[in-house]
C-alpha cells in the first residue's frame, strides 16, 4: 500500500529505533501518531517533525490505556508495533510481576492494538500491520527466554493474521532486526559483542518497515548474513547451535547484556 497519505500510529516512539521509524514514514508522506511514555520526547520529536504529527502518550503495561489507544487515534492505516522491553536475564530472577509486564507489553498489546485496528482497515479495504519481533523471535539463546517467548509469539500470530486478513487487503509484516548498533535495547545495554557477530542499523529497520508496506513483505530479516545464515541453521538444528553458541562465550555476553539491561523490567 501507499504510505502517502495514510495515518501511521507508532508505538515506542520515544526510542531510537521507533523515532527512526517515525521519521522514515513521516519523509514518505504519512502522517504519524507517536506513541509512547514520555510525553517531552514525543513532543520534541512531533516538534522536529512539524505537520502531520500527532502524540498520544500511553502506557502500554496499562490494559487500559491499551484499550483506549485506538479510539483516541482515530483512523489509522499502518499499526507499527515497536514498543517492547528487553526482557533478558536469566528466568529465575524475574518476579512475577516483571513477567507479566514483558509479555503485556511486547507480546499482548500487539495483539490488542492489532485486533481493534484491523475492523476499520478490513471495512476500507486496504492497511498494514507491522510487527517488530527479533532474530531471538526465530532463535533463542541464554538469557532470552522470556524476550525469545514474546518474540515467538509475535512470529505465530503475525503470520496466522496474516492469513486471516489477507483477503481483505490488510497486510501483515514481522520485522527481525538482529544486534542493532546504533540504537535500541542492546545499545543501550553498553555490552560489547564479540568481533566476528554483524550488526545493523537502525536505518536499516526503518527501510525494512517501509518495504514491508510498500511490498507486502511477510517477514523481513534485519541483520548481516552471518547472522541471518546462523539463525536459519539454528532453526534446523537448535541443540547443536546452543551447544556451539555456549562454546563461543553465550552465557558470557547473554550475562553482560542482562546486567545492563535490568533497570528495564
Amino acid at each position: 500500500m501507499e504510505l502517502a497519505g495514510s495515518r501511521a500510529l507508532v508505538t515506542g516512539a520515544t526510542g531510537g529505533i521507533g523515532a527512526t521509524i517515525a521519521r522514515r514514514l513521516h519523509g514518505c508522506g504519512a502522517t504519524v501518531l507517536l506513541s509512547g511514555r514520555q510525553s517531552e520526547a514525543l513532543e520534541r520529536l512531533a516538534a522536529e517533525l512539524g505537520e502531520r504529527a500527532e502524540v498520544l502518550v500511553a502506557d502500554l503495561a496499562d490494559r487500559a490505556e491499551v484499550a483506549a489507544l485506538p479510539g483516541r487515534a482515530g483512523r489509522v492505516d499502518v499499526l507499527v508495533a515497536n514498543a517492547a522491553l528487553p526482557a533478558s536475564g536469566h528466568l529465575l530472577d524475574f518476579e512475577p510481576g516483571q513477567i507479566d509486564r514483558a509479555l503485556d507489553i511486547n507480546l499482548r498489546a500487539p495483539i490488542m492494538l492489532a485486533r481493534d485496528l484491523a475492523p476499520a482497515m478490513v471495512e476500507r479495504g486496504h492497511g498494514h500491520v507491522v510487527l517488530i519481533s527479533s532474530l531471538a523471535g526465530k532463535s533463542s539463546s541464554a538469557g532470552s527466554s522470556l524476550y525469545s517467548a514474546s518474540k515467538f509469539g509475535l512470529r505465530g500470530f503475525a503470520q496466522g493474521l496474516h492469513e486471516d486478513l489477507r483477503d481483505a487487503g490488510v497486510g501483515v509484516t514481522t520485522i527481525f532486526p538482529g544486534f542493532v548498533r546504533d540504537a535500541g535495547m542492546f545499545h543501550d545495554s553498553g555490552a560489547k559483542l564479540p568481533r566476528f557477530v554483524g550488526m545493523a542499523t537502525v536505518d536499516a529497520v526503518a527501510d525494512a518497515v517501509v518495504k514491508g508496506v510498500e511490498r507486502g513483505k511477510l517477514e523481513i530479516d534485519v541483520a548481516p548474513l552471518g547472522l541471518r545464515l546462523g539463525t536459519a541453521i539454528a532453526g534446523l538444528a537448535p541443540a547443536a547451535t546452543l551447544a556451539l553458541q555456549r562454546r563461543l562465550g553465550s552465557h558470557e555476553m547473554s550475562a553482560a547484556i542482562a546486567r545492563g539491561q535490568v533497570d528495564k523490567r
